[in-house]
């Protein structure tokens, strides 16, 4: 069993966080229904190899709900599962393009995981290996109905993450509808707006991609991802 290895745990608890994993077992976690154990702790850490095989959801959500809070959780990518045509996202959100208005993609190396907060996936912060780097806010970036001002703050401001394989530090603060990320001491999102997110819900660690059916094989964005040292405090 990995024992809690950060040197924080004690200032943690005692400015008022709390365990929301305890590094032995999944207490506190809603496992998806027919999983068949692909949520996992391996060594102390949350494990998941993206072929959960639930029929339904497969994200690994929490049973307690939350309103506003100030998360703190480390992740890495164990690997990255192909290549994935990415394109180069602008600093409005807007992506790259040639001189025909096509957007420009890259084949590159990935694997995608994401925190989604309030209960629902609009509110994902992005775990991925894109250029842009993780902490985006997807849902806010493409939605086109959003104010320019929305969609640009969901870019992340700098690519903090460390290279696959190696873990990885994130501080998400969720107050009112604003979101702000910090990543491995890195300013990544600055106090978003988030229009329509509901009120309260629960946090989900994010299942992506899985088996290709046609082929047998991952698909190139999936969540070959661990997670450890999670902690929560909750803001009045």
């Amino acid at each position: 069993m990995r024992q809690d290895t950060s040197a924080n745990h004690t200032t943690l608890i005692e400015k008022g966080f709390i365990l929301l994993f305890n590094s032995q077992d999944l207490s506190g976690w809603k496992i998806p229904e027919g999983d068949n154990g692909h949520w996992n702790v391996v060594d102390g850490v949350i494990d998941y190899d993206a072929q959960s095989e639930a029929s339904g959801d497969k994200n690994l959500w929490t049973e307690e709900t939350f309103v506003d809070f100030i998360l703190r959780i480390s992740w890495r990518f164990k690997q990255t599962s192909g290549l994935y045509p990415m394109p180069t996202i602008l600093p409005d959100g807007s992506h790259e393009t040639d001189e025909n208005g096509e957007v420009i993609k890259e084949l590159r190396p990935n694997a995608d995981s994401g925190i989604y907060l309030r209960g629902t996936g609009k509110g994902q912060v992005n775990l991925w290996c894109w250029p842009i780097g993780s902490g985006e806010l997807w849902n806010y970036r493409n939605d086109k109905s959003m104010t320019a001002e929305i969609r640009a703050s969901a870019v992340p401001k700098v690519c903090a993450d460390n290279p696959v394989g190696e873990w990885n530090s994130m501080e998400i603060t969720m107050k009112g509808d604003r979101v702000t990320v910090v990543l491995n001491d890195q300013m990544v999102i600055d106090n978003a707006q988030t229009p329509g997110l509901p009120e309260e819900g629960a946090i989900a660690l994010q299942h992506h991609g899985g088996i290709n059916k046609e082929t047998g094989e991952l698909s190139p964005a999936s969540s070959l991802v661990q997670f450890r040292d999670i902690y929560i405090k909750q803001l009045d």
